[in-house]
């Protein structure tokens, strides 16, 4: 088997007497699309800011492209190939589209965000971000301040932004949260054809979206991996029916 693009390896994390992630190991393979789910409260944003390097682990490691980058900063993963997409936008809304995707351009140039202005007239750059756009549907809005999108276009932006960064692994957090059953549907078309440019690690809620697009579902419960399997494997699970799809075993 070829080496996973990203894996963790016995993540622990408490706050005082609370566990919230107990030895978690799981890998992201080439080419496809790995979900976790969970019950709230069971631990899944410890793991991503874990995974992202926004907190530190108490033990275990976090691996890209099979280098530890446990003590690795959020821009140093960022630009070794982590891309991520918020669960709470984090899109500049007084910017436009286009100035927005040139954020993900220029962290990927390792250049300062103070030069986004400059940034504007930079060839390579901008077409970068265009490029990106223009594969998310959004090169006609470029010009567009982004508070003035459609819920599901910044969401759609936020992938472009990823997507500037020419990603070896996305992280995705809850990329289909507020959006209505069209908006859930179209980026679930989104995210399928993006797993063989890059595979997706996805922490979703929906549940039709991930058994529409998962490869493998990982299951966290109480800060534990509980079951990891195709959706088949974890639809029959018994103790998964029980911990967090609300059936009796």
């Amino acid at each position: 088997m070829t080496e996973p693009v990203l894996e963790t390896r016995g993540l622990v994390k408490s706050f005082g007497a609370l566990r919230a992630t107990d030895g978690v190991t799981l890998d992201l393979r080439r080419g496809e699309i790995h979900a976790v789910i969970g019950p709230n409260g069971a631990g899944k944003s410890t793991l991503i800011k874990q995974i992202c390097g926004n907190i530190a682990p108490d033990a275990g490691q976090v691996r890209l492209l099979g280098r530890d980058v446990t003590q690795w900063s959020t821009m140093a993963r960022a630009r070794a190939g982590l891309a991520r997409s918020f669960q709470i936008s984090a899109l500049a809304m007084e910017d436009t589209v286009l100035q927005n995707a040139l954020l993900g351009a220029l962290g990927a140039s390792g250049s300062p965000y103070r030069f986004l202005r400059p940034a504007l007239g930079r060839r390579h750059l901008r077409d970068r971000a265009m490029a990106a756009l223009d594969r998310m549907g959004l090169a006609d809005l470029a010009a567009t301040r982004v508070a003035t999108l459609s819920h599901g276009q910044r969401r759609q932006l936020e992938v472009a932004v990823a997507l500037t960064l020419a990603p070896r692994a996305f992280l995705m957090d809850e990329p289909m949260a507020g959006l209505g059953s069209e908006g859930s549907l179209a980026l679930t078309r989104v995210l399928d054809g993006l797993r063989a440019e890059a595979p997706i690690l996805l922490v979703e809620h929906d549940m039709d979206a991930v058994f529409a697009l998962a490869d493998r579902i990982s299951v966290l419960v109480y800060g534990r991996i509980i079951a990891t399997g195709t959706v088949a494997e974890i639809r029959a699970n018994p103790e998964v029916r029980e911990a967090y799809l609300g059936e009796a075993p």
